[in-house]
């Protein structure tokens, strides 16, 4: 099945489609979960709904939307399924870096014929991009946490430049797009404690050979835009003029809102459900502190999604005046974005955890229940590289603003 363009498609209605997939995503948690991603229907159903090409330029058959529409369509796919939202948005999003550094060459056949573009991916490079004549390089590696291969087209990866004589060491980071033939995909997400369907999946290339014009000698965690870049000009939209680490975060913290929105969802039904002990025909639902508990959170929650949608804005604004030359996005700008969206990942797991987890009740700890689903999902968040940069965040956006040097400081160590 191929996608449809639908050029008449507006950003309400694809909000609106992922709301209203949310009750055969319930149903379907247990099955992503055993087949370690999301089904043959979830996929028809994305590309059915376009989900897949919100961030897609128009020049390759995409809807072109932008960032703000893009996480409210994970928020709510989450809110459904936290596997399956976490998948989506980790293969539907690369396109967005891949729009911004290639150049129209590369762009014109990676998304021939059809269109059809969804990229799994890691930041952390492997191996390095060995020398196949002046126009190919090979790679071999095995490059592992690549959220949603199962259901790639392509893969965009990172590798080290090939040392200039035996003995040398390695040069500086590559980025490069490999298309679906070069690469497998091994069985190998298993034995995990949450983000169990997410299929993030070691891929495996052996010799495997792409063309030259398919690298850009940069990194994913800086890539060159200030004043514009070569997708910008192609396509004539800011928004592929965008640095990537803050971006990577609004999907991280989309993906958390949206769990915690399901947990709130959980929450509700189990204590409307919940008979009391000594007064068989009320339910705790009708208890003053099991309200207060559920609205606190949903207080919370809705002040997470809240700093989300501005801050998806505010990376927007940062794209058009980068654009503009009214000012560039620099590596402090792009900190600042970042921290307020990690935060917001981090109110929302906050919530989750100390009140609606802790409050709920043991018996809604065990194996099959939604509620255990959602805190070991949200909890293995916690264990992603995205959360670990929270204290090299912090003292970056300490120094940029004290004027200090803070590119040193690493996000990755």
């Amino acid at each position: 099945m191929t996608a449809v363009f639908e050029p008449g498609l507006t950003e309400r209605e694809i909000i609106e489609r992922a709301a209203a997939l949310r009750p055969a995503l319930l149903a379907r948690q247990a099955e992503t979960e055993r087949l370690t991603h999301y089904s043959e229907d979830t996929h028809d159903d994305f590309l059915s709904a376009g989900f897949y090409r919100i961030l897609q330029p128009r020049r390759y058959g995409g809807h072109e939307f932008g960032l703000p529409v893009f996480y409210r369509v994970v928020v709510e796919i989450a809110r459904g399924c936290p596997s399956t939202g976490w998948a989506l948005s980790l293969t539907a999003a690369h396109v967005l870096q891949v729009c911004t550094v290639f150049d129209e060459k590369a762009q014109d056949e990676l998304f021939a014929p059809g269109g059809d573009f969804r990229a799994a991916s890691t930041v952390a490079p492997v191996g390095v991009a060995r020398p196949d004549g002046p126009d190919h390089i090979v790679l071999d590696g095995t490059w592992p946490y690549s959220s949603g291969a199962p259901w790639s087209t392509h893969y965009v990866g990172q590798t080290l430049r090939a040392p200039e004589k035996p003995g040398d060491p390695p040069g500086p980071a590559v980025l490069f797009v490999a298309p679906r033939p070069v690469w497998t995909v091994l069985d190998d997400w298993r034995g995990v404690l949450g983000l169990r369907g997410t299929g993030s999946n070691s891929i495996r290339m052996e010799e495997a050979r792409i063309p030259v014009h398919f690298t850009r000698e940069t990194s994913l965690l800086d890539l060159p835009v200030e004043g514009g870049s070569a997708g910008s000009k192609l396509h004539g939209n800011p928004m592929y003029a965008g640095r990537a680490p803050s971006f990577f975060h609004g999907e991280l913290a989309a993906v958390m809102i949206g769990i915690a929105y399901a947990a709130a969802d959980e929450y509700a039904r189990i204590v409307a459900a919940r008979p009391l002990l000594l007064e068989p025909d009320r339910t705790r639902a009708d208890l003053h502190d099991y309200q207060r508990h559920l609205g606190e959170a949903l207080g919370m929650i809705h002040l997470a999604e809240a700093a989300l949608r501005q801050t998806a804005e505010d990376w927007m604004e940062a794209c058009r005046r980068n654009v503009s030359g009214e000012a560039p996005f620099t590596t402090a700008v792009d900190n600042r974005l970042a921290l307020t969206f990690l935060n917001a990942g981090r109110m929302a797991w906050d919530v989750l955890q100390g009140i609606l987890f802790r409050t709920a009740g043991s018996r809604h700890a065990r194996d099959g229940e939604r509620m255990q689903r959602y805190f070991r999902d949200a909890a293995t968040y916690w264990t992603h590289v995205g959360p670990g940069m929270y204290e090299p965040l912090l003292r970056r956006v300490g120094c940029d603003t004290l004027g200090l040097p803070s590119e040193h400081i690493a996000l990755i160590p």
